[in-house]
C-alpha cells in the first residue's frame, strides 16, 4: 500500500479558488512613555591627580542629584570614561599643559514633570553638559501591539472589499507575513513584505535657561503587514 503525498497549493491560485494579495497599514499617534537625557561631566587639571578628583567630585555630585529624584529616573547608566593630556602647542618636546577628563551619564525617566527640573539642576552644576531630551516608547509598549493589530484587520477588510467587489467571499488566510519571515522559493515570488512598528521622534536639546518646561512629543508608530486569501469564485458575469 503507498501513501500519496499531498498535493503543493498552486501559487497563484486557480479559477475554482483565487488569491488576493494586499498590504495593511497602520499610523498611531500616542504619548511618548520615557524621556533620555546625556549629561556629561567634566573637569580640568594642571596634573592628573587633581583632574581625577574634581571629576570624580563631580560626578559624585551629579548621581547623587539624579537618585534623589526616586522613582522618576527608571535607568541610570555610566557610559564613556576619559582622561587625557593637553599638550602646549609651542616650544620643543612634548610638555603637558593640563589634564582634561570626562565621564558621560544617560538618564532615562517616565516623570516628565521632574525631567524639567532635573535637567535644570543638573546644566547649573559646575562643568556638565546637558543633551536632550529624546522622547521614545519602551520596547515592549502596548502601542506597538495595537498598531499591528490594526495593520492585520486593515489587510484582512481591504481583502473582504476587493473579494466583495467581484462577487465572491473570503474562505481562508494563506499568509501573513512578518519582517524576514521565510517564503516559498519553489514559486518564483518576490519576499512577501513585512510587518514593522517603528516609533518616530525629534530630538529638541533641552535649553539651559531656570525654570525650564519640556513638553513631551507625541511618537508616530508605525505598523504594515502583507496578506494572501484565498476566496470564493468570481461572479464575473455583471
Amino acid at each position: 500500500m503507498t501513501t500519496d503525498s499531498p498535493t503543493p497549493a498552486p501559487p497563484y491560485g486557480t479559477p475554482d479558488t483565487p488569491r488576493v494579495a494586499v498590504r495593511g497599514e497602520a499610523r498611531l499617534e500616542v504619548d511618548p512613555e520615557i524621556a533620555r537625557i546625556g549629561v556629561t561631566i567634566g573637569a580640568r587639571g594642571t596634573d592628573r591627580r587633581t583632574a581625577l578628583d574634581d571629576l570624580t567630585r563631580r560626578n559624585a555630585e551629579a548621581l547623587a542629584l539624579i537618585k534623589s529624584y526616586g522613582d522618576a529616573v527608571e535607568k541610570l547608566e555610566t557610559g564613556a570614561f576619559s582622561i587625557s593630556p593637553e599638550l602646549t602647542k609651542h616650544g620643543r618636546g612634548e610638555r603637558i599643559r593640563a589634564y582634561h577628563g570626562r565621564v558621560h551619564l544617560t538618564v532615562e525617566l517616565t516623570d516628565f514633570t521632574a525631567l524639567g527640573e532635573l535637567t535644570t539642576r543638573l546644566a547649573d552644576l559646575d562643568l556638565t553638559q546637558v543633551g536632550g531630551p529624546w522622547w521614545a516608547l519602551r520596547p515592549d509598549s502596548p502601542a506597538h501591539g495595537e498598531a499591528r493589530r490594526q495593520a492585520v484587520r486593515e489587510a484582512v477588510q481591504r481583502a473582504r472589499e476587493y473579494a466583495e467587489a467581484l462577487g465572491a467571499r473570503l474562505a481562508a488566510l494563506v499568509e501573513l507575513a512578518d519582517l524576514g519571515a521565510e517564503t516559498p522559493v519553489d514559486y518564483g515570488m518576490a519576499p512577501a513584505g513585512a510587518l514593522r512598528s517603528r516609533s518616530f521622534g525629534s530630538t529638541e536639546a533641552a535649553d539651559a535657561a531656570p525654570a525650564l518646561d519640556l513638553e513631551p512629543q507625541r511618537q508616530t508608530v508605525y505598523a504594515q503587514v502583507n496578506a494572501r486569501f484565498t476566496m470564493t469564485p468570481p461572479d464575473l458575469s455583471a
